[in-house]
């Protein structure tokens, strides 16, 4: 699994720095460093990771203003990002999946712990849109998913959707009116082995609604969420 695999660590404490990238080489993945938010976003335009995981505090830049920064570079537009912070308060957590963050690690986290999250989640980004989308173009009246390109447009504007967001539309479009329940969701998007707060689904329609309209996903109340048009 990690063969090959870039993996970018940012976080502006030194020990921990070198604590993570040597548990991760140790893995055989691929590890750069950066110690604050402007090296991180320099460092990931030259080693382009596949995966990257960011702390939340760090001095000037923090790690939310740095993940949209990279979410605004279209070729970090799919790339993994993964917030790893001693904070956990619940509105920490939103703000870091409204960036554009796939995932909320909580410090301190065990090596084997860590390792069995990154593979998780480097996992589901290989697999996630083999299983729910079929690689063609479908119009939905001024919605268009174009799923070999993963790109939405709306009245001819590109919605400038993040990874997580693209693969949630695509999976409620798969079947439009079916409604999809929350644990459903959660296990088709995210997986079974990533833990993430319940929230999250939440954080992400919200954000389609704001990129596509309102017209496109509907509320069941207590059960999920429904596509039409």
């Amino acid at each position: 699994m990690a063969e090959n695999q870039k993996i970018l660590v940012v976080d502006d404490e030194d020990d921990i720095l070198e604590i993570l990238k040597y548990n991760l080489v140790k893995e055989g993945f691929v590890v750069e460093t950066a110690s604050d938010g402007v090296k991180a976003i320099q460092k990931a335009q030259e080693f382009e990771p596949h995966l990257i995981i960011l702390d939340i505090m760090m001095p000037g830049m923090d790690g939310i203003e740095v993940c949209q920064k990279l979410r605004s570079i279209p070729k970090f537009k799919h790339t993994i990002i993964a917030f790893l912070t001693a904070r956990s308060e619940a509105f920490t957590q939103i703000s870091a999946l409204d960036s554009g963050g796939d995932d909320f690690i909580n410090k301190p986290i065990k090596p084997n712990v860590l390792k069995s999250r990154i593979n998780a989640l480097l996992r589901r980004s290989g697999n996630t849109n083999d299983e729910n989308i079929k690689g063609t173009v479908t119009n939905y009246g001024s919605l268009v998913i174009d799923d070999e390109q993963f790109k939405v447009s709306i009245e001819g504007v590109d919605a400038g959707l993040a990874k997580k967001e693209f693969e949630l539309l695509s999976l409620l479009a798969s079947r439009p009116g079916k409604v999809f329940k929350r644990n459903e969701i959660l296990a088709k998007i995210w997986g079974n082995d990533v833990i993430v707060g319940d929230r999250t689904i939440d954080v992400h329609i919200r954000k389609l609604r704001e990129k596509i309209g309102d017209n496109y996903i509907h509320t069941m109340k207590g059960v999920g969420y429904k596509f039409d048009f």
